[in-house]
């Protein structure tokens, strides 16, 4: 089950609390106090794992938990410290303390981690508090509370590529042809209700993850259907393929549907207004597809690919399209970067 939103407690440890003990040996009068320290609580921490896909399984339990610290001994032994927990969420994962509403982190980057809850640490002993003129202190300090928060967990999908377009335009078939993933495919809107990722080889050494992602409908910057369910995604896309069906199943016309969807992207954030966009037309094997598409390019005053996932038309062009603004951006980035470099020497 793919989740992509979740609502969780965390609580870190608590300290343990210091010992009060004395040193009683044979031979050793007024040994003194030796009451070691508590341990600290463990902490909760929340990591970016490769291969985890959903927060499906941080959304069977409201609470996590994390251990206490263990209290401290005598001979000025220090309590155990708790084990930190880990919760293991997928790159792409936004963590948002509920009750301020700030963002903490956003861990896009696998591998990437943030301590969500600190444990408490540990209570001090009453061998702290010997002084000249109190040498068997019999004060301790307990443990400091384990930190607690509601956090709100939202997963906004990392593709290279994302297919966007009206519902049953063709993304699905598109993204089993072009790759090995295997959505669910039909004749009916909505097919596809939650992200699907698959990895489309270029040749040995180069791939990029394809997305495809919810159908859009008007209204969706403001919660219409998907909604925001399908936007918050389209987010994480580097490059946009707009799918436009010749002959949509509910007799709409195609260079509205396309419009549409612009207006919706750029409603809900005018910065994928400005996303790099490859157009096409798919379903092209249908006898009027040619004629649709010469009067979308002509509308619109830029190139619409024909691409067929049935028949295998344009795949190649697309592909060859998405990998030469693939290398446009990444020399656009080198240079930025060589820039800034150039900057800092300067200075």
């Amino acid at each position: 089950m793919f989740v992509d939103r979740v609502h969780i407690e965390v609580a870190a440890g608590d300290g343990g609390r210091g010992s009060s003990s004395f040193r009683r040996e044979k031979y050793v009068p007024l040994g003194g106090p030796d009451g070691g320290d508590g341990g600290s609580g463990g902490s909760v921490i929340l990591r970016a794992e490769p291969g985890v896909d959903s927060l499906a399984a941080l959304s069977q339990r409201m609470q996590w938990r994390a251990s206490h610290g263990h209290a401290g001994g005598p001979c000025n032994c220090q309590g155990r410290s708790a084990e930190d927990l880990v919760l293991l969420v997928p790159p792409g994962t936004i963590v948002i303390d509920e009750a301020s509403g700030i963002a903490l982190k956003d861990l896009a980057t696998p591998g990437e981690s943030i301590v969500a809850a600190q444990g408490g640490a540990g209570g001090k002993g009453n061998l702290h508090f010997k002084t000249s003129t109190n040498r068997a202190p019999r004060e301790t300090t307990p443990g400091e509370k384990g930190q607690v928060r509601r956090l709100l967990l939202e997963l906004k999908v990392i593709a290279d590529v994302g297919l966007v377009g009206k519902p049953n335009a063709g993304k699905s078939t598109l993204l089993s042809r072009l790759s090995r993933a295997r959505p669910q495919i039909a004749d009916y809107a909505f097919t596809t209700k939650t992200p699907m990722l698959g990895i489309v080889a270029i040749d040995r050494d180069r791939s990029f993850v394809l997305a495809d992602l919810p159908g859009l409908i008007e209204g969706a910057h403001a919660g219409v259907g998907l909604g925001h369910e399908f936007l918050r995604h389209v987010e994480r896309a580097g490059i946009i393929v707009h799918v436009v069906e010749p002959e949509p199943v509910d007799g709409s016309d195609p260079l509205e549907n396309y419009r549409a969807i612009r207006e919706e992207l750029t409603l809900h954030d005018e910065a994928l207004g400005r996303r790099p966009e490859i157009v096409i037309m798919s379903k092209s094997e249908l006898p009027g597809a040619a004629l649709v598409r010469s009067n979308l390019a002509a509308a619109i005053g830029r190139d619409v690919l024909a691409v067929s996932a049935v028949t295998g038309e344009g795949l190649d062009r697309l592909l060859a399209a998405v990998v030469a603004e693939m290398d446009r951006q990444r020399e656009e980035a080198r240079a930025a970067a060589s820039a800034t470099r150039r900057q800092g020497g300067g200075a």
